[in-house]
């Protein structure tokens, strides 16, 4: 399918409020699995607003922030001042494109939660051409069905299932993309590696983090940050949907915390 421009309009600033943390362990892991020693560089494909790019900057000597969204490479590059951190450089394209960037080579190339977007065996096709010797691959991604659910400070769950039929109420039950729906993968990220040069990749885990705790205004942010909930889909009856998310939160939370 062609780019569409539209997936993530105006919701940029909300990414990096709303969407969950990776886990802590998450750099230590790699810098250990890779051998990260800060030299050597970075590829980060599907950057969004930099949050994984940012983390991992410190590891490398140079970073490059991948992305075709003009908005989200200008929340990451504000971010990344705000961090103090100047050796990220901002690219705006689509990881189709990597042939032809020429970009040079790189210790690790990561998708955190973006790999699902591209045309993927191509993609890791030119990925490993970019590679240098003992070069990795990471496709990061949230993963908790059948792995321990950590204990939490107290707070009640995000009611995700209601908010979901609000959304489904103002968009319909089709799950939206831009301006058009979303298509999911015919087969996950470890099948479609393997067939590629990669071959069938070895899984990480990462354990979750136990103190999450999101606001309202956090948890509207998280679902305004994705592609099928992006601000602009709702029109003129955003307000109207947020009003109905809020009061939804609000019953289910006297202290509005989750």
């Amino acid at each position: 399918m062609p780019y569409d421009p539209t997936i993530y309009r105006c919701s940029a600033a909300y990414y990096a409020q709303g969407r969950p943390p990776y886990s802590r362990a998450l750099v230590p892991a790699l810098a250990a699995e890779v051998g990260l020693d800060g030299s050597g560089r970075l590829l980060d494909v599907g950057c969004g607003p930099g949050v994984l790019a940012i983390a991992l900057a410190d590891c490398f000597a140079e970073a490059i922030a991948l992305d075709p969204d003009a908005e989200m490479l200008a929340e990451g590059a504000r971010r990344a001042m705000h961090a103090g951190i100047a050796n990220i450089r901002w690219v705006q394209a689509l990881a189709e494109d990597i042939p032809a960037l020429d970009l040079g080579r790189f210790k690790l190339v990561t998708f955190g939660q973006s790999f699902h977007w591209t045309d993927r065996e191509r993609v890791a096709e030119a990925v490993y051409e970019i590679l240098e010797p003992g070069g990795a691959l990471a496709l990061i991604a949230h993963v908790h069905a059948g792995r321990p659910e950590p204990s939490g400070p107290g707070e009640p769950p995000i009611p995700h299932d209601a908010i979901r039929a609000l959304i489904d109420h103002y968009l319909g039950p089709r799950r939206r993309a831009g301006q058009g729906f979303a298509v999911p993968p015919a087969d996950r990220y470890e099948d479609a590696l393997a067939r590629t040069r990669f071959g069938a990749p070895r899984q990480i885990f990462c354990p979750g983090r136990p103190d999450i705790v999101q606001d309202i205004d956090g948890v509207l942010a998280n679902y305004f940050s994705t592609s099928f909930a992006a601000p602009h889909l709702f029109g003129d009856r955003r307000a109207q949907f947020e009003a109905d998310v809020r009061a939804e939160l609000a019953a289910r939370s006297p202290s509005g915390l989750f």
